[in-house]
């Protein structure tokens, strides 16, 4: 289980990236990883996709996923980052696809240039629930790792 300590130092490296790369089972087998941009709220992630996208129609047949967040560095010694394993699950809660939206809003304002497109092409919203997490930090030394379990 995460202390509260473990937990702020999760939130804060997530809170620092604006883009993720998120890994889906593809139905041959293959990882397919991509790059999407994402919101957070504490530990939740969020991120949104066309719903007939890929990695929208592997999730719905194998909601595993792994993503990699690192925070932006300027040498090896300040790279921190993590590495989680988890379940992805669409969102249909109206009240807590509106929180998202406003999330998205607040950190990506760009979003209300796009927003007629997105409605036209059917965007799909997931949220990703930690279950492992493997923490990097190389201020601790090079290629530190410690992994917990959400």
């Amino acid at each position: 289980m995460l202390s509260k300590d473990q937990r702020d130092k999760i939130v804060s490296i997530i809170d620092a990236a604006n883009d993720l790369t998120i890994a889906t089972n593809r139905a041959d087998g293959y990882p397919q990883a991509t790059t999407v941009s994402f919101v957070n709220d504490g530990m939740a992630i969020y991120f949104g996709t066309w719903s007939q996208s890929q990695k929208a129609k592997n999730i719905a047949r194998d909601d595993r996923v792994s993503i990699a967040i690192t925070d932006p560095y300027k040498t090896w010694n300040d790279i921190k980052g993590v590495s989680i394993g988890g379940r992805a699950r669409k969102l249909n809660d109206p009240g807590e696809l509106a929180k998202v939206g406003a999330i998205m809003m607040k950190k990506f304002p760009q979003i209300a240039e796009f927003a007629k497109t997105m409605q036209e092409t059917e965007m799909a919203m997931f949220r990703i629930d930690a279950e492992v997490i493997s923490v990097l930090d190389y201020g601790k030394a090079f290629g530190h790792t410690h992994l917990v379990t959400a």
